[in-house]
């Protein structure tokens, strides 16, 4: 017994621990909520959809979720915002800065492609300040490798490279701490005109390409799990989606790289005042963008990607696949569930009650 009261006061002291499988249940919600969207061309309703869901989720959760890395700003979608609030934000709840992407791949969703995933981190906060490092650039360019490549430049420094080391360079180094040869690299770039130069000195160094046309948090994890294939992530994408990478690279042990990128001139002008202006320059690393002592990121597939397979609808059944990440104890779940639509209701927020999915 005076083990089970231990455990108990444990959990209850451990807020992260505690609020774990909410998070993932939004991102099954957001899934689930979307899923009737596949292919209908309308991506901006399949994102309000999965929007809907996660904020009725956390309704109901006694936590003080103030989101500080929202999407949606780029393209004027629906969206949950940068400010917004999740959770009943009960007096004494546990405060939590919040990074989300209700639906990484909207453009993918919407054609019926693969790669669209709900994805959302979570970091325990202090009562002032934040935990998480909001880039105000609406895009940053990116590297992303997994643990191996990172240990490897830690111990030597002969081996590092950075985001402005030739293309045909970063290759050949990752190849031999990889221990491959430089054709059996696999390096993800995003399809975009922006890449041009990017794509042709993979091509020209020889390594295997994959492009992809959108939904790069998959994209930047896939380095760092073991049966991807994928060795290198690389381009400019968007600056909340390499927060969102960041929670999870703080689980996985691998490594990211990011300075923000100004499109136009009516952007630098936007982010003269912000103080971030000063760290245009900066190379940012995970642990510089997710400064708390632990992280929670979970994301749940909608259609198949290299991280998670998609939402399966079989008669009256909806199977769903989930991953759930906690960086403190670096345990990594897969989690897949089994969900009868005769009995599975969602709370939407749009709505105020439980809706059957």
């Amino acid at each position: 017994m005076a083990t089970l009261t231990k455990r108990i006061s444990l959990t209850e002291s451990d807020p992260e621990r505690s609020l774990e499988f909410e998070f993932i249940r939004a991102t099954e919600n957001a899934a689930l909520n979307a899923v009737h969207w596949i292919g209908r061309g309308d991506k901006e309703g399949a994102d309000a959809a999965a929007c809907d869901a996660i904020n009725g989720t956390f309704d109901h959760i006694d936590m003080r979720g103030e989101v500080v890395i929202g999407e949606g700003i780029k393209d004027d979608a629906p969206g949950i915002f940068l400010g917004d609030r999740l959770g009943t934000w009960k007096s004494g709840s546990p405060k939590f800065n919040i990074a989300l992407d209700p639906i990484d791949g909207t453009t993918n969703i919407s054609k019926g492609l693969p790669n669209s995933i709900s994805v959302m981190a979570g970091v325990l906060a202090p009562e002032k300040g934040h935990a998480m490092v909001n880039i105000p650039t609406f895009y940053s360019e990116k590297l992303a490798y997994g643990p191996q490549v990172a240990q490897a430049m830690e111990k030597n420094k002969a081996l590092r490279f950075d985001l402005d080391t030739p293309v045909e360079e970063i290759v050949r180094k990752i190849a031999k701490m990889r221990g491959k040869n430089v054709r059996e690299v696999v390096v993800v770039v995003l399809d975009r005109p922006r890449h041009e130069k990017i794509i042709q000195g993979v091509r020209k160094v020889g390594a295997a390409l994959r492009l992809i046309t959108d939904g790069d948090v998959t994209a930047a994890i896939a380095p760092s799990l073991p049966d991807s294939g994928v060795d290198l992530y690389l381009g400019i994408g968007g600056s909340p989606e390499g927060v969102l990478t960041a929670a999870a690279l703080r689980a996985l042990g691998g490594g990211q790289q990011l300075r923000m990128w100004v499109r136009d001139d009516e952007e630098r002008a936007r982010i003269a005042k912000d103080p971030a202006a000063k760290d245009l320059k900066k190379i940012f690393h995970a642990d510089d963008l997710v400064t708390g002592p632990g992280a929670i990121f979970c994301a749940t597939g909608i259609t198949s990607s290299w991280l998670l397979p998609g939402v399966k609808v079989v008669g009256r059944h909806a199977t769903t696949h989930s991953i759930l990440m906690r960086a403190r104890s670096r345990t990594v779940r897969y989690i897949q569930a089994v969900h009868d639509l005769d009995h599975k209701t969602i709370y939407l927020r749009s709505r105020s009650t439980e809706t059957l999915v």
